[in-house]
Formats: structure tokens, C-alpha cells, sequence
């Protein structure tokens, strides 16, 4: 059972050469990191595979992989569930990382005050129809007019936009990456099914050695 995410990394075998392409030595073997896993189309558009869960302050793919399939190693599966590859870039950063960042990224405590754009306040009319959605980038000046259903009185609101600050922009997305989807722990046997056929490799392939090995002259041709 591919329960081991590298474990099932098959390999392939390499002449060493120089730079200049002269040869060294005999082939050299390796993990064919070229050959990705992931989770297979049929499941991804089927929401009800999925649980949604919110990534919980420093928490890390291997903490909540404990948490909700109780085995830290199946932190692949939180990443392959969310198309997480670049994990600096695409988790959720900690609390004291994300504020080294913003303090990189703005310079100065005062710059994370400063305005980065406007956003709507959601207007509602005295029945409760939304006039005007929540959450909408907008000038710093914008409002809107409507009339009232019950008795066609024309209201303005003015302004109807919020200041977002730099450091609130961020804090936003930092804030989208905890909100994640985790597959079900009972659909986790054919995660790792379908793991374990991706990995083999199929004969008549180039380069085909074995099911796990696969061997050329160039590096390059595993790319």
C-alpha cells in the first residue's frame, strides 16, 4: 500500500558525464523525481470526496495529515488534494514567518498602514435583496443609489467602500491558503491505489529497464 509517498518513486539510471559531455562513469541510479503523483480527475470533480478544513496557526501538511488521517506521512496526500507543489509558496505561512515577510516585502511598519485599495460593503435594500455585493475593489469615493421597493424612494449610500490596508491585503491571502479541501479518509486506499499503477513504469516505454527502472544516456530525457 502506497502509504510511503517516496517509497513508490520509481527510479532511473544515468551515464555520469562531464560538462563538455565526455563519460565518467558507469550509469549512476536515482529517484525519477521527474514522475509526479496525483490524484486522479474523475475524483477531484467529485466534491463529495472531499471535506473542507481550515489549516489551524503554524500547523504544517504533516501535522494536519496526523490530525485528520492519523499518519504524519501522508502529508502528500493533504498537498496532492489542494495541487500544492511549491509548498513556500502555496501553504500558509506561520504567524512570525508571515510577519518577516510583510516587513520584507513593505519596508516599514508605517507602509503596512497605508492603503492598498478600497473594497465594497455589501447593500442590502428593506427586503433584504443584495444591491451591491461585498468585497468588490472600488474607488475610494464610490457609492450607489437604488430605490426602495416599498416606497420607490431613491437612497444613496455614500461612500460605500472600505480602506484595505497593505498589511490586511496580505493577511487575506495568507488567510485563503488555510482553507483547504482533504480527501476522506475513506477514499485513501484508492488514493494510494492509483499511486502505486502511476508509478510503474509500462513496458515498451523508452528506455524501459523494469517496472521500477528505467535507464538513457541523457538526464535530460527524464524531463
Amino acid at each position: 500500500m502506497a502509504k510511503n509517498y517516496f517509497r513508490n518513486i520509481p527510479d532511473f539510471e544515468y551515464v555520469n558525464r562531464t560538462k563538455d559531455g565526455q563519460f565518467i562513469s558507469n550509469y549512476t541510479q536515482v529517484k525519477n523525481f521527474f514522475k509526479r503523483g496525483k490524484i486522479r480527475e474523475d475524483l477531484f470533480s467529485d466534491l463529495t470526496v472531499f471535506e473542507k478544513y481550515s489549516v489551524k496557526g503554524d500547523d504544517r501538511p504533516d501535522n494536519v495529515a496526523n490530525e485528520i488521517y492519523g499518519n504524519a506521512n501522508l502529508d502528500w496526500v493533504v498537498l496532492l488534494s489542494n495541487n500544492i507543489v511549491n509548498i513556500q509558496n502555496e501553504w500558509p505561512l506561520s504567524q512570525q514567518s508571515f510577519e518577516t515577510y510583510v516587513l520584507d516585502k513593505y519596508g516599514t511598519l508605517a507602509k503596512l498602514d497605508e492603503v492598498h485599495h478600497y473594497e465594497s460593503n455589501e447593500v442590502k435594500d428593506s427586503t433584504g435583496v443584495i444591491i451591491f455585493p461585498k468585497g468588490v475593489r472600488v474607488s475610494a469615493a464610490q457609492s450607489v443609489s437604488y430605490f426602495e421597493p416599498l416606497n420607490e424612494e431613491q437612497i444613496t449610500v455614500n461612500p460605500v467602500s472600505k480602506a484595505v490596508t497593505n498589511y490586511q491585503y496580505e493577511q487575506d491571502i495568507n488567510d485563503k491558503k488555510r482553507r483547504i479541501f482533504l480527501i476522506k479518509p475513506i477514499y485513501l486506499n484508492v488514493v494510494f491505489d492509483d499511486l502505486e499503477e502511476m508509478m510503474v513504469y509500462k513496458k515498451g516505454s523508452t528506455q524501459y529497464v523494469s517496472e521500477s527502472l528505467k535507464r538513457a544516456e541523457d538526464l535530460r530525457l527524464f524531463e
